[in-house]
């Protein structure tokens, strides 16, 4: 009888220690620093287990990270999960009383903050039986003083831990205000791991260059277990990936492989590309005559390509809908981009394909061993909720059963809160977050996703947000005011001008847009959002922040 394969973080260490012992696993982009090879990854995970043991934490104990994207931060979440303990990833953009009810919610006995971060554990940090500074591993007393974390700790790397037990509690900072504890097991995040790998051919050959939170379900598994698993390397970023941190990172790396938010890939296309395109009048009118725009972009993925190093083969988007220009430039420039479709609770890829089985505006099909269905379709479009189950969907939320009974059934299908369409040939097509949908005069399904495309994909428009108001469809626009200002130039120095032409800007884009919507999704008013909208770490809206309640006070 074949021997069953173990579905466990530290099987997949273990293992990818023996196969790929002194290539490069995790490291920093910073010039002079040493990777971390695979062989050492095991190595001082196993000095962290018996650190951490010594110091009174067992299976199934909760231990919190703190921190920015590092190679400790993997370290980390490997040694703890290794020892059968609960790794609790924390994103760095919580407020402190955010972490506080997180660390008091999990029952953490221990937690790794990064020399960033520390303030913000603020007096909990003394409540924890255990503080340890990830950045050195240095142990901290409630006195101020510090000790070496690791200070003769020679122990290998131990397995102790069964495909369902629970490897991580994921606290979501979702766009309604609320965070729930999700609770992923081993078999949970190895099995998507392991079927992520499949669909993309992950091998020892690749390098990442991390730009998301690895605190987000996306970043930790895809962009930490999947490469982890494939024997890749891992490179990150010491500071926030802006244009003058990411160039010379992306020249150093020639990552093959990278993984990205909607927002990041939408800034560059739009400020690096199609913003050149909109500028001259000439440009502008041959740019709308199809074989023109298509030869445009060519040329453009072509130099968009040897900016992130010329080896990118694959580059995955996920966490939010990408806006339709920007995919469309995509396709037509060649670029390797691929959009997956996952949630927390589903560890987290429920769909996704190679660059080259995409399609305009899917997701692709689900993932082998992922069941999928649309629940409740319209009779007439197929739109209805999707609902799946497998073996990467959640056990539940933390200390939260009523919450979990709400979303999870007793057959494991679990409602995702996403309204789309299953076509013929299996591909998935998002329309919008049910909680989100907004009913017509007569019944019709409006989602404010696809008019929120539709306003951002005009000249001058960063973002958008659209909701109804007293029987009415409003929008808030964040436009994009550098831009107007490259584009009239006597803009530069008058405020006044500038109020002028954003009012003109507005009411001319509400005609326009109104014109390509049907007449019951028209919007009555749009307003200008002055400051840029508040979102969540997948960079997505968080739009109870700016429902009719908020609106009255504007």
């Amino acid at each position: 009888m074949k021997e069953k394969t173990s579905l466990t973080l530290p099987a997949l260490l273990t293992k990818s220690a023996a196969r790929f012992a002194d290539r490069p696993a995790l490291a920093t982009c910073n010039a002079g620093e040493r990777p971390i090879t695979y062989r050492e990854l095991a190595e001082q995970a196993g000095r962290l287990q018996a650190a951490l043991s010594r110091l009174g934490v067992a299976r199934g104990d909760r231990v919190a990270i703190l921190s920015e994207n590092m190679p400790h931060w993997g370290l980390c979440y490997l040694a703890i999960t290794g020892m059968g303990a609960v790794a609790v990833p924390i994103l760095p953009d919580f407020h402190s009383r955010e972490i506080t009810n997180i660390l008091k919610h999990a029952t953490c006995k221990a937690v790794f903050v990064s020399q960033k971060l520390r303030e913000k554990l603020g007096a909990h940090s003394a409540a924890m039986p255990v503080t340890v500074l990830l950045d050195t591993f240095s142990l901290l007393h409630t006195d101020g003083t510090e000790e070496d974390f690791l200070a003769g700790e020679t122990a290998g790397f131990r397995c102790q831990a069964e495909d369902d037990d629970l490897a991580a509690v994921i606290y979501t900072s979702g766009t309604t205000g609320s965070s729930k504890g999700v609770m992923l097991t081993h078999a949970n995040i190895v099995s998507n791991a392991q079927a992520s790998a499949d669909l993309v051919s992950v091998s020892a050959e690749d390098r990442l260059l991390s730009l998301l939170p690895l605190a987000h379900t996306l970043e930790c598994t895809l962009g930490l277990v999947v490469p982890v698993l494939a024997g890749a390397s891992v490179f990150y970023l010491d500071k926030p990936p802006t244009a003058n941190v990411m160039l010379p990172a992306l020249k150093q790396v020639k990552p093959t492989m990278m993984l990205s938010v909607p927002l990041i890939i939408e800034k560059i296309v739009r400020k690096s590309v199609l913003a050149r395109f909109n500028r001259s009048p000439v440009i502008r009118r041959l740019y709308r005559l199809a074989p023109i725009r298509r030869l445009l972009h060519r040329v453009a993925g072509k130099k968009l390509m040897n900016v992130f190093g010329g080896s990118l083969r694959f580059f995955g988007i996920g966490g939010a809908p990408l806006a339709p220009e920007v995919e469309r430039f995509l396709r037509e420039a060649a670029f390797p981009y691929s959009i997956g479709y996952g949630l927390t609770e589903t560890s987290p890829l429920i769909a996704g394909s190679r660059p080259a089985d995409t399609k305009f505006r899917s997701t692709g099909p689900v993932l082998p061993g992922v069941e999928l269905r649309i629940d409740n379709p319209d009779p007439v479009s197929g739109e209805g909720e999707i609902v799946v189950r497998g073996p990467n969907v959640m056990r539940g939320y933390y200390r939260n059963p009523e919450a979990t009974a709400e979303v999870l059934d007793e057959e494991g299908w679990f409602r995702t809160g996403d309204l789309g369409q299953l076509h013929a040939d299996g591909y998935i097509y998002i329309k919008g977050r049910l909680k989100n949908m907004i009913l017509g005069p007569s019944g019709e399904n409006i989602y404010p996703e696809e008019i929120e495309a539709l306003l951002n994909s005009f000249d001058f428009v960063q973002e958008s947000l659209v909701f109804q108001h007293q029987g009415q469809l409003v929008a808030r626009v964040h436009l994009n005011y550098e831009e107007l200002k490259i584009r009239f130039h006597e803009l530069q120095d008058s405020a006044a001008e500038l109020s002028r032409h954003c009012k003109q800007v507005i009411q001319e884009l509400r005609g326009r847009v109104n014109r390509k919507l049907n007449a019951f999704s028209r919007l009555s008013r749009i307003i200008e959002q002055l400051e840029p909208f508040e979102k969540t770490p997948t960079k997505k809206i968080k739009r109870y922040l700016y429902m009719p309640e908020v609106f009255k006070k504007s």
